[in-house]
């Protein structure tokens, strides 16, 4: 029989991850996200650069990306200070795109809210 976490894998929704970030930089927006669309298949548009909002209130930067497929391995990135990544998915697709993840940035995981099928994750992300 097999986990849930492995069923997820199998189903379309299980290889969705919804990408937030927030109080960063403009420009290491753009960054983590071209390391995601260079990586897999992304809702985000290479000419979709990040804008900052007006406003009082914080900016957050979402994409979804399907991780099912990975295009290229992801190269060095450089950021101008940690990025704080909020990451929810399902188990095994939240894996794969932080394993990605380490390929252009040092990556910790911050915390984590667990569910039956999905986990939310958030990432801290600094250059190597």
């Amino acid at each position: 029989m097999n986990s849930t976490r492995e069923q997820s894998r199998d189903h379309p929704a299980g290889r969705e991850v919804v990408v937030a970030l927030t109080g960063c930089a403009t420009e290491d927006a753009r960054t983590v996200f071209d390391v995601l669309r260079r990586s897999f298949d992304s809702d985000r548009l290479e000419s979709d650069a990040p804008q900052e909002g007006s406003g009082p209130r914080p900016t957050v930067w979402m994409a979804t990306v399907d991780v099912s497929e990975a295009k290229a391995a992801a190269e060095p990135a450089q950021l101008s200070g940690p990025v704080t990544v909020d990451v929810q998915g399902g188990y095994w697709a939240v894996e794969r795109l932080r394993s990605q993840l380490t390929g252009a940035f040092t990556v910790r995981v911050v915390g984590t809210a667990a569910g039956d099928q999905e986990e939310e994750v958030r990432l801290r992300l600094e250059s190597h």
